[in-house]
């Protein structure tokens, strides 16, 4: 087992790609801490992994609210004695230009994904370095490599993720955290579909996402968890400061 004896902490884990991370880890042995402000998806994901055998706790919240970083780090400090994982799955998307996004979406969106990803850093690294690493997985996207329309405020906030990616690593590099960051391109996830339901005819921007990719599908939630699962485990011990794009060839196509 790749992470037999250690301890993951996981936001955005109620569905979509923090569920099957959160699935996957614990199969590889880990305890999982667990955190969504979707109650029920995060009763379900802790169901299913204790049904195969797993542990793990939930944290109910909003991942951008002050103190739920710190609430969670110190539950699972109490129950598992970690973290020795972080992966900050948890996203949100409005869509939308900048003349189009409300200034209130644009907050929403980046407190989601830049504030989520800061406040839970913050939170776990001073446990990881007392003791003695970690390793941190934050989410970007493929659109903050390649760009694109009707998305500014998400695409935007994936940027800055990268960017703190790479700073976190080169802080806490000496304290043997590595942080690395996966760049997924578009995964059949219930963010993803509720992206494409905000369009008047969602099935042609649908067929355009998909043809996009090179692979000429839309990604599994499963397939980005095995991302995640190199870069928690020391199968990525050389590997700090980087983004495993995970798109199917978006970026090649």
């Amino acid at each position: 087992m790749k992470l037999a004896g250690k301890t993951a902490l996981v936001t955005g884990a109620g569905s979509g790609i923090g569920q099957a991370i959160a699935l996957l880890f614990a199969a590889e042995g880990a305890q999982l801490a667990l955190v969504d402000r979707d109650e029920a998806g995060l009763a379900e994901t802790l169901a299913k992994l204790t049904a195969s055998g797993g542990a793990g706790i939930v944290q109910c919240g909003d991942v951008g609210e002050p103190g739920l970083a710190e609430a969670a780090v110190a539950a699972c400090e109490a129950r598992f004695g970690g973290p020795d994982v972080l992966v900050t799955a948890a996203g949100f998307s409005c869509g939308g230009t900048v003349t189009t996004t409300a200034p209130d979406d644009w907050e929403a969106v980046f407190r989601a994904n830049v504030g989520g990803t800061f406040l839970f850093a913050r939170a776990a690294i001073p446990r990881m370095q007392a003791r003695g690493g970690g390793a941190i997985v934050t989410f970007a996207s493929q659109l903050a490599l390649a760009g694109g329309r009707g998305n500014s405020a998400y695409i935007a906030a994936k940027g800055a993720i990268l960017s703190l990616t790479r700073t976190m690593a080169l802080d806490y590099a000496a304290d043997g955290i590595r942080v690395n960051a996966i760049a997924p391109g578009a995964i059949d996830t219930p963010m993803l579909r509720r992206s494409f339901a905000r369009h008047a005819d969602p099935e042609p921007v649908r067929e355009a996402s998909r043809n996009r990719h090179a692979m000429k599908r839309f990604g599994r939630a499963e397939e980005v968890a095995q991302a995640a699962l190199y870069l928690a485990s020391d199968a990525s011990s050389f590997s700090t400061g980087t983004t495993m794009v995970v798109d199917g060839g978006w970026l090649a196509a």
